[in-house]
């Protein structure tokens, strides 16, 4: 079980400590009033810790804090993983972005697209373009989730058992197939959307590479970085340092424990590639330092500079933020000045999204309001991990942005 703990003195690095302790101030008042039940916090600069804390509970019932080696349901912090494996399956030749989706699964050969209508007699058309696999990594597929509520597509999903889980007899090449079976909300690659485009990526990375999901991370991300407790579950060894789920209580927002969360501990059958991992602070700050050494981390390389350069660069047509080219859908990450790249949102102009940080910096977050970004300019990354559904509660994000970035004084 490996912890993250400060490596260097702040300033040596050009932070300024005490304003670093502003950080554990503010968030502490979450835990205080109950918004949150608690978090971790890590932050690097020059690939060396500055800052790393805990603070409240990691099940508040049962009265266990939060510790360096909780276990956290990640969410969408999945995605960057995921897009990861198959970039190093792209790396090898074994496709072209340009690719067609059905070559890898027929079923989406023939899927339609919504044109109008209501959920309950929708008018679909042909694509005239089709899925291609770069739109699954930008979220421009057509894709979408059911958990929106914005879209007549969105009640189709729903219908069909995808909300917050998926049908219980269905693995990764089942839910792919349903996915197949029902409309796209838009025209491939004509707009953003966020969406399952992730969880379908996953089931090419198997298909390409002839190997389970988990079982292609586990081999050549997990063990290679020495992510020991990111898994799809939180089996015997991890359970009792998983922490408890929680939702706002309406009215109050106080955090209140859900059964959402037991499912962590089970074994799944569906792999879902955009949503399914646990882990922990340590482990997701090897993944987020291999991402910041350009693919490589103590001597084990995944992908190229070059590759992750590309993957960090808006590839949104005409370099256009997600505020041109995006649904009006929840997505975990703002939409002014903020484009997508290959599996990551990427901020093209900090100043039109109100939030201090660097054009370029690169990240994304969890349904349960964790989150990570990686800013190539000033060579800093940031962690915060919680457990509070849906990551849409509370301004954490923004917040910790201008609380890391205000300490960073050289």
């Amino acid at each position: 079980m490996s912890q993250v703990t400060v490596e260097v003195d702040p300033g040596e690095v050009g932070f300024d400590a005490a304003r670093l302790a502003r950080i554990d101030e503010h968030f502490a008042r979450y835990v205080e009033d109950g918004r949150l039940p608690g978090w971790q916090i890590v932050v690097t600069r020059h690939g060396r810790i500055v800052h790393a804390s805990c603070h409240g509970r990691r099940d508040v019932e049962a009265d266990l804090p939060v510790e360096p080696d909780t276990v956290f349901r990640i969410y969408s912090m999945t995605k960057p993983i995921t897009s990861v494996a198959a970039m190093m399956l792209y790396e090898e030749g074994r496709f072209d972005l340009k690719d067609p989706l059905r070559r890898y699964i027929p079923a989406f050969r023939d899927t339609r697209v919504y044109r109008s209508g209501s959920f309950l007699a929708p008018v679909l058309e042909p694509q005239t373009e089709p899925i291609r696999l770069w739109h699954l990594l930008t979220h421009t597929a057509g894709l979408t989730y059911g958990f929106h509520y914005t879209h007549p597509v969105d009640q189709l999903y729903r219908n069909a058992g995808f909300e917050w889980g998926s049908p219980a007899d269905l693995d990764l090449a089942g839910v792919c197939d349903r996915f197949a079976e029902l409309p796209l909300v838009h025209q491939p690659g004509s707009s953003w959307n966020y969406s399952v485009a992730t969880d379908v990526l996953g089931r090419v990375v198997e298909v390409v590479s002839g190997m389970p999901l988990d079982e292609f991370l586990r081999t050549r991300i997990f063990e290679p970085l020495g992510m020991t407790d990111t898994a799809f579950w939180a089996d015997e060894a991890r359970a009792e340092r998983l922490a408890a789920l929680y939702v706002p209580e309406p009215g109050t927002r106080r955090a209140t424990p859900t059964p959402m969360g037991r499912a962590a501990t089970r074994e799944p059958l569906y792999l879902s590639g955009g949503g399914g991992l646990v882990s922990t602070a340590h482990d997701y700050h090897r993944f987020t330092q291999m991402l910041r050494g350009g693919g490589e981390l103590d001597g084990v390389r995944l992908l190229s500079p070059r590759t992750l350069a590309y993957m960090a660069s808006n590839h949104l047509p005409g370099g256009v933020d997600l505020e041109a080219f995006g649904q009006s859908t929840f997505a975990e990450t703002s939409f002014d000045g903020v484009g997508f790249g290959l599996g990551f949102s990427v901020t093209d102009d900090p100043v039109a999204n109100k939030t201090l940080g660097s054009v370029g910096e690169y990240g994304w977050g969890g349904a349960a309001s964790t989150a990570f970004w990686v800013d190539p300019v000033e060579d800093l990354t940031a962690l915060f991990f919680t457990q509070l559904l849906p990551s849409s509660t509370h301004p954490i994000r923004p917040q910790l942005k201008q609380l890391v970035y205000q300490a960073l004084v050289g």
